[in-house]
C-alpha cells in the first residue's frame, strides 16, 4: 500500500519536510521513496511547493495520505474534505444516560426455568455375603 508521508530533511532545531510517497513497510528514516512531491518549512509555514498534479495523481491511483499530511493538503487546498483530528483525546467521552433508562436485569427465576431435579437411580440390594468361618 502506498502512503505520502513528511520525511524530515532538516538540521538539529530547524525542521524541513520533504513530502513523500513511499510504500507502507518503509519508514521514512530509511531514505528509500518512490517519489518527492515536494518540500515544507515547519518554520515557515508559508514556504510551502508541492507537485498539486502529482498528488493528486497518486491519490486517484490510491496511495494514502497520512493524517498530517491530510490535514497540510487540506489548509493548502490542495484536496477537498475536513481536517482530521491528530492529537489524542484528553479523556474518553462517556454518554450521559440516565439510570431509570438502563433496564432492571430480569429476576433468575423468570430468566431461567426452573429445572426438576433429576430421579435418583433405583439402588439395588446388595447381595450379603457371609463368609464361613472355618
Amino acid at each position: 500500500m502506498l502512503k505520502i508521508r513528511l520525511q524530515r530533511v532538516g538540521r538539529v532545531h530547524e525542521p524541513s519536510y520533504r513530502l513523500v510517497l513511499t510504500d507502507s513497510k518503509n519508514s521514512t528514516k530509511s531514505g528509500k521513496y518512490i517519489e518527492s512531491l515536494g518540500s515544507f518549512d515547519a518554520r515557515r509555514g508559508e514556504k510551502a511547493e508541492f507537485k498539486s498534479d502529482r498528488i493528486k495523481e497518486w491519490i486517484g491511483k490510491g496511495a494514502k495520505p497520512t493524517d498530517t499530511v491530510h490535514n497540510l493538503l487540506v489548509s493548502k487546498k490542495i484536496i477537498d474534505g475536513k481536517k482530521i483530528n491528530v492529537l489524542p483525546l484528553k479523556k474518553a467521552i462517556v454518554k450521559d444516560v440516565p439510570p431509570e433508562a438502563t433496564p432492571a436485569p430480569a429476576p433468575a427465576e423468570v430468566a431461567a426455568p426452573a429445572e426438576e431435579p433429576a430421579p435418583a437411580p433405583a439402588e439395588s440390594t446388595p447381595e450379603v455375603v457371609e463368609e464361613a468361618t472355618a
